[in-house]
């Protein structure tokens, strides 16, 4: 049961005359408790509601199209609370963030109807059999983070007594045809080496239903007191966790054609290792866990400049990224410069004093310290930043500095781009739309 907040104008709810405070009750018999249900079963071209006014039931019958939405909205987007996580995962970003941050950052969410509807990983700790159950009965793919599929292992690393337990349901799911996307996030000295072998090979037991893997390096900052005793990556460690997905990756593709396991590209960057080519990355399946997120840039920009062409008169512009990409960026910059010399593009990497120099990369850069480290720095006409420095919803960084913020202190114009090398070259080039 859940209460209805507003019916959209000339919505089939509307028409039938359901009304904001209703209680949506059922759906085609079946109980409503968050969006899942209801986006299930409204799917229906022919939709019988109950609704409850004033404590008594209404009845509605609706015909519409398939998957046209009824036109009522809810309090919330799941209707009703997010879950929060149960786990306290040795890796834990949220555990290593300073204190007097905004409220929202310090939240763990690990909601699975979430990651149906808004791609966010899930531990499957929060989840019972029930829930399982209507995963499997909704056709709902999903995606996991995994991390180990050593049941004690996991239960130590994500200080969760029930998380080995839960390991039982990726089993289930993938059984019962559910497609899943899974994460690991890689510790040296806990998750990797032959423990690496041991989840891929597991993992790779459930295809084709697990459709890909990616896995990324632990990330540390300098707020770790009182935290388990994390390692980071160096150039041998990463090169060997890149040659033991190497190995699955060849099994994988002689088996089922693909290679299904990716390595985040911040690992052939800590180990020093050039970028795969395109055709390595497939479909590019797990692009938002940073895997073949700087390949596609390279390409996208390459091929941009190759049919690019310059108007106008000089050009000075500068961009800010982190330790991680930099060489990337930088290199990219000088293929635009070479090839227009009335360009100039300055590259400059940002240290991250905010978290640590252990942080490498540019998502995690702060307004302070943008304008810390490039107060002095002549940034011609524009300053062009990457969007994964500020929230979608708005132009706030993680310090809560605003972009305008930013401009102001370093008096320069503030363009935000897209992880698109296409985009990136317009920017550079002050070409807009």
């Amino acid at each position: 049961m859940v209460k209805i907040t507003s019916v959209t104008l000339q919505s089939p709810a509307f028409r039938k005359g359901i009304l904001k405070d209703d209680i949506l009750v059922k759906i085609n018999s079946h109980n409503i408790k968050d969006v899942l249900d209801y986006m299930f079963y409204s799917a229906e071209t022919s939709v019988d509601i109950e609704i409850e006014r004033n404590g008594k039931p209404l009845f509605f019958h609706i015909e519409k199209d398939e998957y046209d939405d009824l036109g009522l909205e809810f309090e919330t987007f799941l209707m009703d609370n997010k879950q929060s996580c149960s786990n306290n995962c040795v890796f834990c970003f949220i555990d290593q963030m300073p204190k007097g941050m905004r409220e929202t950052l310090y939240f763990k969410d690990d909601d699975a109807r979430l990651s149906f509807l808004q791609g966010n990983y899930v531990t499957l700790t929060n989840m019972k059999q029930e829930d399982v159950d209507r995963i499997i009965a909704m056709k709902l793919n999903i995606n996991v983070s995994v991390h180990t599929t050593n049941p004690e292992l996991r239960v130590k690393m994500m200080h969760n007594r029930f998380a080995g337990e839960k390991l039982k349901y990726i089993y289930q799911l993938a059984e019962n045809g559910i497609k899943l996307n899974c994460q690991i996030v890689c510790c040296p000295g806990l998750n990797d080496g032959d423990e690496l072998r041991r989840s891929l090979k597991d993992l790779g037991g459930l295809m084709p239903n697990i459709t890909s893997m990616a896995v990324v390096p632990v990330g540390i900052t300098k707020f770790r007191e009182g935290l388990y005793p994390l390692e980071i990556f160096n150039k041998q460690t990463a090169g060997e966790t890149i040659d033991i997905i190497a190995e699955y990756q060849e099994i994988f593709l002689k088996k089922f054609g693909t290679r299904t396991v990716f390595p985040s590209d911040e690992f052939f960057l800590i180990a020093e290792r050039e970028l795969p080519p395109m055709e390595y990355y497939e479909d590019f399946s797990q692009y938002e866990n940073g895997v073949g997120m700087l390949r596609s840039l390279i390409d996208e920009f390459e091929k941009a400049l190759d049919m690019a062409e310059w108007e106008g008169g000089e050009r000075h512009v500068s961009i800010a990224t982190g330790y991680s990409p930099f060489n990337v960026i930088k290199s990219l910059a000088e293929s635009a410069e070479k090839k227009f010399p009335l360009l100039k593009c300055d590259v400059y990497k940002i240290r991250n004093d905010f978290f640590g120099e252990t942080i490498t990369v540019t998502g995690l850069i702060t307004a302070q310290d943008l304008i810390a480290q490039l107060k002095d720095k002549n940034l011609g006409t524009e300053l062009l930043l990457s969007t994964a420095m500020v929230r979608r919803d708005s132009e706030q960084f993680l310090d809560d500095l605003y972009v305008s913020d930013v401009e102001r202190e370093l008096n320069v114009k503030i363009k935000l781009t897209q992880s698109d090398g296409y985009e990136l070259l317009d920017s550079i080039m002050g070409i807009s739309y």
